[in-house]
């Protein structure tokens, strides 16, 4: 099972042996740890739970949850798979050396939050004309519907909230792997802020 939950902690680029620079985003990689398996038999699907980091105060009901795989993780991801295998038992570690350089991997984040955003930003609208009879209104959306039938269509492009959605980038590479330093760096651009929690998955 190649998934990692890792932290995004900035980027950097490379040079390969041809002399092409390569935009790389550094995420570090704390051993994981899979704390519960969860079966169609009792929960009705198949997916593996894995943890990281550790959590400074936990209450019983989770410390219970998380007493067989001996570790109190502060974060816990849930991957569905096809079935449990062999290798998969709680308790075992995962760590960055599940990937090698060259993997196709897809990263799932939170992206950045921008708040309450104007057409403009949030779907690329054109402004209006400054100039003969803009009316100052450059910004402004402009008409939103016809008199019929008198209300506006779900899904209408307008002003709203942007951002903080989670977001999935596909088909990435693993560029670097540094089992000293805990860090794996995944070509181009990952969603999210700094100190941002990102899910690597490989590929399937």
């Amino acid at each position: 099972m190649k998934t990692l939950i890792t932290r995004k902690l900035g980027m950097t680029s490379t040079i390969s042996k041809d002399g092409v620079v390569q935009a790389v985003t550094l995420l570090s990689a704390d051993p994981n740890t899979i704390t519960y398996l969860k079966t169609t038999d009792t929960d009705g699907y198949t997916a593996v739970q894995i943890g990281t980091e550790i959590a400074k105060n936990m209450g019983k009901a989770l410390a219970g949850h998380f007493k067989k795989s001996k570790v109190q993780p502060k974060i816990t991801r849930e991957i569905r798979v096809n079935q449990i295998t062999e290798e998969m038992i709680v308790g075992q570690k995962i760590s960055a050396d599940v990937f090698v350089v060259g993997d196709i991997v897809h990263v799932t984040s939170t992206s950045k939050g921008k708040g309450f955003a104007g057409t403009i930003k949030r779907h690329n609208f054109h402004r209006q004309r400054k100039t003969h009879g803009g009316k100052g209104n450059t910004r402004k959306p402009g008409s939103i519907g016809s008199m019929y039938p008198q209300h506006i269509f779900k899904g209408k492009k307008m002003s709203g909230h942007m951002g903080a959605e989670r977001v999935t980038v596909r088909n990435l590479s693993i560029a670097l792997v540094d089992m000293e330093l805990g860090v794996i760096g995944v070509t181009g651009a990952v969603p999210g802020p700094r100190k941002g929690i990102v899910l690597v998955a490989g590929a399937k």
